[in-house]
């Protein structure tokens, strides 16, 4: 039984996103504009020992060539995850000093964007090489045990319960196996783009981000202003996926030139430069040890990690939050290891550690049940738990089992037959059906929302959240017009302004279970503050007739909330533009998002080509606000599964370091005929304790336990193992 009553309606952005009219900052044109564009090191690491800029200047059209001989006093912004603001602590252009390929190491401005790129070709430099190293295998003075680093604690401490190591040399059945993942980079439609203005000593910043409030005080803090003198607009992100969580290296750049030059500067970064100019998902490398007795009672698991990070920043690993609470394991051990590497400060990408440490755990679990000889399906539902591994804290909700049930049933899971290379189509093709489970974090964070009615029926709404294309203004919508009673289409989202309330980043699948639950409270308020307008007189009529008969035009309400056990002191942070989510541990309570995923691959017996005919996802994400939406945010994450366990991978270049496909030709993603049927379902129960509306997160969970359902389905149609991601045909051979 469902306990969601919201109906499904349209998108409220649709026609404006199929007849183009939604417009991006890259979109931006004004009269006078100028363009700017990048010029990026070509080397591994080292320093510029010089840089000739004359025959770019002199061109025609150029109006400014800034290196690091004019940038070298902006301030820093600090990095994100060390209480600043910025993607990396390293500022581009601010110092001959060259960590990675791809660096900027110059910036160009013209009159039109074709005269940038032509003088940016032509600048000139020459370079002082060291020695760089890209990949995990590297010396032990450049692994950092994440338990010994200076990184905040509890929150970056390994995870340890009972006493794995002991229980687990005692199990009587036990896998011990490697898994490994390649680096990938996000590629989201709309590049990172910034359109710079200056008015009256005033900047506005108009950038696709997922953190407006931040890069809002993190640019007032490079460029030495108040960051009331800073407004960020980003009405719509065209894809973020984390990319976009924080202040990147060129949104100062356009602000300091269109400063310089008083005009305003639009700086897009090209597909090929946005490989190195922003974060990725690390490379990583997961060693799982899994022990049980005969019956397949999971008895003690130990989770090893080792993940790329930048040479300049510790971008911390929490593989274990999840793996640790996959399934209901007494005796759990966690060592996370950071490897120093010369690129960039990897980062946050849609289910950023989830992803890979449920594809090594899943895969691990799945090895187990071959071991045991139990049904993959049976064994998970034998383990399940209701009460927080770790902590010991009752969970807030956790519908896993059902999840599994429910995706089984409707996947015919029970015509699967054991054996691996058992299952054949007419053709010969060999067919494998895999299992996996995935659980993310159900996170909470502060908001501030305002709200108006006018007396012509219409409203206005502004809260902290932004617009990244995961429908976030059609599920606010749904939920106002169910309180006030007036149509979706009605109602204006004010969302993504650092001018209408605080922007928190949006990140981490928090954006609907934080801006939800406060835009319904803050329409509570209303509805309170309309009644108190005609008391005894306002039941029954709608927000408009009581603004009319009361005689007034408009009414305002504003309120905050916060997650549950938080103190005030994080309404500072939100005002400032510091990150302040919590979850998954509640004060009284543990929170997570849940998901089962059931796949068939098709298995070509000689060219060994993997198709994906069909997957089902049962999903367990609380209430239920926008079925549609909710719904794409599953077959998004879906899709992006498949390409992460069958196609994408980022080339690394041994020779001068950076990334070898550094464009969408090279980077292999999945198209329109690698997709099959995507069959998704939702629990849709409320969770009694994360928030009043009982919402939890979904983007990010979608796409959990995808890849290991894959490589297990794989497994199951061809017998062969295989541990490391992307799967690709020569692997099969």
């Amino acid at each position: 039984m469902t306990t969601n009553t919201f109906p499904d309606v349209a998108r409220i952005d649709a026609h404006d996103k199929v007849r183009g009219a939604t417009r991006y900052a890259s979109d931006d044109s004004r009269p006078g504009m100028l363009h700017a564009t990048l010029a990026c090191a070509t080397i591994g690491r080292g320093s510029i020992q010089s840089i000739d800029t004359s025959a770019a200047r002199a061109l025609r059209g150029v109006r400014l060539v800034l290196t690091h001989a004019e940038l070298s006093r902006l301030q820093p912004a600090g990095f994100l995850l060390a209480g600043g603001y910025g993607v990396q602590s390293l500022q581009p252009l601010t110092s001959p000093n060259i960590a990675y390929f791809g660096q900027p190491i110059a910036l160009v401005v013209a009159e039109t964007l074709e005269v940038a790129l032509q003088a940016a070709a032509l600048i000139r430099t020459a370079y002082a090489v060291e020695p760089h190293q890209m990949g995990l295998d590297a010396p032990e003075a450049d692994i950092v045990a994440q338990q010994e680093s200076p990184l905040p604690k509890p929150m970056f401490e390994d995870v340890h319960v009972g006493d794995a190591d002991a229980v687990f040399a005692q199990a009587a059945v036990q896998i011990d196996a490697t898994y490994a993942s390649a680096v990938q980079h996000h590629n989201p439609m709309e590049l990172l783009a910034t359109v710079a203005e200056w008015s009256e000593g005033r900047l506005t910043i108009h950038e696709g981000t997922q953190n407006a409030e931040g890069v809002r005080h993190g640019v007032a803090r490079q460029l030495g202003i108040p960051a009331e003198q800073v407004r960020v607009i980003s009405p719509q992100v065209g894809g973020g996926f984390g990319q976009k969580n924080s202040l990147q290296g060129q949104t100062v750049l356009a602000a300091f030139a269109a400063r310089a030059l008083g005009h305003s500067v639009k700086l897009v970064v090209r597909r090929s430069q946005l490989f190195h100019a922003s974060s990725f998902r690390a490379a990583t490398r997961h060693r799982i040890r899994l022990g049980a007795d005969h019956g397949g009672t999971m008895l003690a698991a130990i989770h090893e990690t080792d993940a790329q990070t930048s040479r300049h920043d510790l971008f911390p690993s929490v593989n274990a939050e999840v793996s640790a609470r996959l399934h209901g394991i007494a005796n759990f051990g966690a060592r996370e290891r950071l490897v120093r590497t010369d690129t960039q400060t990897p980062g946050y990408m849609r289910a950023p550690f989830e992803h890979m440490a449920c594809f090594a755990f899943e895969s691990a679990v799945d090895e187990l049940a071959q071991a045991l000889g139990q049904d993959p399906v049976a064994l998970r539902l034998a383990n399940d738990t209701q009460r927080d591994p770790v902590t010991g804290k009752p969970l807030s909700s956790r519908h896993l089992a059902e999840c599994l049930r429910r995706g089984a049933a409707r996947f015919g899971w029970a015509r699967r037959s054991m054996a691996p290379g058992s299952m054949q189509d007419a053709e010969g093709q060999l067919i494998g059906w895999g299992v996996a489970a995935g659980a993310y974090k159900a996170a909470t964070a502060p908001a501030v929302a305002r709200l108006r009615v006018y007396d012509d029926g219409t409203a206005l709404a502004s809260v902290g959240v932004h617009e990244m294309g995961q429908g976030i203004r059609t599920a606010l919508a749904a939920a106002l017009s169910r309180k006030l009673g007036i149509e979706p289409d009605q109602i204006t989202l004010d969302i993504g302004d650092t001018n209408s309330t605080p922007q928190h980043i949006t990140v981490g699948s928090w954006g609907t279970a934080t801006a939800v639950p406060a835009a319904v409270e803050a329409a509570d308020a209303m509805l309170s503050a309309l009644a108190e307008l005609l008391p005894g007189d306002a039941a029954g009529r709608s927000p408009a007739e009581i603004l009319r008969a009361a005689g007034r035009r408009s009414l305002d309400v504003a309120i905050r909330r916060k997650a549950p056990g938080q103190p005030d002191a994080v309404f500072t942070r939100l005002a400032t533009g510091l990150p302040a989510p919590l979850g998954p541990n509640y004060p009284d309570f543990v929170s997570f998002s849940y998901i089962a995923h059931f796949v068939e691959v098709r298995v070509e017996p000689t060219t060994r080509r993997i198709r994906v005919p069909r997957v089902v996802s049962v999903a367990d994400c609380g209430r239920v606000i926008s079925p549609r939406t909710a719904a794409s945010q599953v077959r998004g994450g879906v899709v992006w599964g498949i390409g992460a366990a069958l196609r994408e991978a980022s080339e690394v270049d041994p020779r001068y370091g950076g990334f070898l496909n550094a464009d969408l030709a090279d980077y292999v993603l999945p198209v329109n005929a690698d997709i099959g049927d995507i069959e998704v379902e939702f629990i849709d129960r409320a969770d009694p304790l994360v928030n009043a509306m009982g919402i939890k997160g979904l983007g990010e969970v979608a796409m959990v336990g995808v890849a290991a359902a894959i490589a297990n389905a794989v497994h199951h149609a061809t017998g062969i193992r295989l541990r490391d991601l992307p799967i690709r045909i020569e692997h099969l051979m």
